[in-house]
């Protein structure tokens, strides 16, 4: 795409990749599943660790998978991922979602999971998605909605955290509450046959908490994302703060915390 790429707002640090790596088709794009079938030629924009385009690549088998990144960080944790399933068939490369590197109708299933909310223009990248889609096949997206996620302890921290990580991906061009705006998206790329749903990820339990905690108090005070706060005027001592108050949480006892998603599928 011309001018500045998009700035990913969480970065591609260990604990990011290690948080996505739990990311499987099963949790992630359960609303997919039903319309997928063998012999499925498959791409998968925003892979990250793999894990999700891997699964799907179990599913679709013998079909086609391609996983796309923008950079090679998080490709190189995916190749690695698929060398240890054995798996020699999907593909991991370079592109840009802008100016995808494939020929009009090309897959049956163009799926972005966690993608649009990071973009600066969502409209224009589902419309290159629905480009290389073949006509009856599937367009499939999903994205969480930060004003929507709850948690109890209502520990105040974390409300402070919401608001930076807004301010910080709007700083970007980007868009944090992106469920609420996907039917706006697919209406405006004109997409057909949209089909609307959510789904919630729910941590509520003990480990589950705990690792959630540890790992949004690793993100938020790792360099990538310091360094996008501190163009926004934050220290690294309220940084500091948020990751203590993200622990603190993650060790409550009732620690409770919902993400909400929005889902479209719909064809090009």
């Amino acid at each position: 795409m011309a001018g500045e790429p998009d700035r990913y707002t969480h970065g591609h640090e260990r604990a990011t990749l290690a948080s996505h790596g739990k990311r499987t088709a099963e949790n992630s794009c359960g609303y997919l599943l039903p319309v997928l079938e063998a012999g499925m030629r498959v791409l998968d924009v925003g892979c990250g660790p793999g894990t999700i385009t891997l699964d799907l690549a179990a599913i679709v088998a013998p079909g086609e998978v391609v996983g796309i990144e923008p950079v090679e960080d998080p490709l190189d944790v995916a190749r690695e991922a698929a060398t240890r399933r054995g798996d020699t068939t999907t593909r991991f490369e370079l592109a840009d979602v802008y100016a995808l590197p494939h020929d009009d109708d090309s897959f049956d299933v163009v799926h972005a999971h966690q993608v649009l909310q990071h973009l600066t223009d969502p409209v224009r990248a589902l419309h290159e998605m629905a480009r290389v889609c073949r006509p009856g096949g599937w367009i499939a997206v999903r994205d969480a909605d930060y004003a929507a996620m709850s948690w109890f302890p209502e520990v105040p921290e974390l409300e402070d955290w919401r608001s930076l990580y807004r301010q910080v991906a709007r700083g970007n061009g980007a868009e944090p509450d992106a469920a609420r705006r996907l039917r706006g998206w697919v209406q405006a790329a004109e997409l057909d046959d949209v089909r609307l749903t959510t789904s919630v990820w729910t941590y509520a339990d003990e480990p589950t908490c705990r690792w959630w905690g540890e790992s949004q108090a690793e993100r938020v005070s790792g360099p990538i994302f310091a360094g996008q706060a501190a163009e926004q005027g934050v220290d690294a001592g309220e940084l500091a703060r948020i990751a203590e108050g993200w622990r603190a949480w993650g060790s409550a006892p009732d620690a409770w915390f919902a993400i909400l998603h929005g889902e479209v599928l719909a064809h090009p």
